[in-house]
């Protein structure tokens, strides 16, 4: 018997193939970045990422209750804030854009996980995940302090899970401390602990209004380049309390999360990010691809890397797919 023929034979058979998959995307698996906004009856598309709009607070909860009536499990939130200031202080404001939003969600599908997105850039005039002082330098721990006060307001509205994305040092502990000394030590702290300095983010600066005014984040965010220092970020944000670990971009860095996979057991969630949802768009309008198939092979290679979970402006594209099957 030759080992070749063997597989030949368990690929014939569509059922039997079926049988055999080792990885596959299950609904469980999805969670719908949705951008929410101020004012009334708002649906703004935006331009580089076709059928991704920002919603008023309004439609976006009628957009949350189409995705879990789809079956997804899970949205994260990001706000834009109708005013901006140098402390980003509408971030943690209870009648802050997100806390509604929260609220509002809350009210109307309970059992729908809310994530809430963490940071200052799009809150603070100068576009910057913490503050910048006079010399152009982010102050790491008094960003940390703001940081920490707005994932609280979050979880006082309703969040079930926060995301702290700005890459600033320590912050998942000035978090976990507040959030415990507040009485919300069950709280879950999903962190982007592995966040490159990426040009695959250009559409979502746009979604979410929150491109930096001067300069970049490379100073704060990793270099593409660099793969070790991937296990230093992460082992430090499990140090410090987090309960999930997100890796951002996914496409471009599959060998990351099978690197951070293989080293640490704690649940990882890969960013299917905004420039990498409008390639696979564009290109399918060209009629270049065929976009379900190469949407789900594209997730599917996220989950073979050791992803437990996906976030994907293509979710409720891929619930449908899986509740077509």
């Amino acid at each position: 018997m030759f080992p070749m023929q063997r597989m030949r034979r368990l690929r014939k058979n569509s059922s039997i193939r079926a049988m055999v998959r080792q990885n596959s995307i299950e609904l469980n698996d999805l969670i719908l970045p949705l951008f929410v906004t101020y004012g009334k009856n708002k649906m703004i598309p935006i331009s580089s990422m076709p059928g991704v709009y920002q919603y008023s607070v309004e439609n976006i909860v009628k957009k949350a209750e189409e995705a879990y009536n789809a079956g997804i499990p899970a949205i994260i939130l990001f706000g834009i804030p109708e005013t901006k200031d140098k402390k980003g202080t509408m971030a943690f404001s209870q009648n802050g854009i997100v806390q509604k939003a929260v609220k509002e969600i809350k009210n109307k599908i309970p059992s729908l996980i809310i994530i809430t997105d963490v940071c200052l850039c799009g809150y603070t005039t100068d576009g910057h995940c913490g503050f910048v002082n006079e010399k152009g330098i982010i102050e790491n721990d008094s960003s940390c302090e703001q940081l920490a006060k707005i994932a609280l307001s979050h979880v006082q509205a309703g969040a079930d899970i926060v995301a702290p994305s700005d890459m600033m040092d320590g912050r998942v502990k000035y978090i976990r401390s507040l959030l415990d000394t507040e009485g919300f030590q069950d709280s879950i702290i999903m962190s982007y602990a592995v966040k490159y300095a990426s040009s695959y983010y250009g559409p979502f600066r746009e979604a979410a209004d929150c491109a930096p005014k001067k300069g970049n984040r490379k100073t704060y965010q990793m270099d593409p380049a660099n793969s070790r220092e991937a296990i230093r970020e992460a082992e430090l944000d499990i140090k410090e309390g987090a309960d999930l670990l997100i890796i951002k971009p996914a496409l471009a860095y599959l060998d990351i999360i099978c690197k951070i996979r293989n080293t640490f057991n704690i649940p990882l969630v890969s960013y299917n990010v905004s420039g990498e949802y409008a390639m696979l768009k564009a290109a399918s309008e060209k009629g270049w691809i065929d976009y379900s198939s190469v949407l789900e092979e594209t997730l599917v290679s996220m989950k073979r890397a050791g992803s437990d979970m996906i976030i994907t402006y293509s979710a409720m594209d891929m619930a449908r797919l899986i509740n077509g099957r």
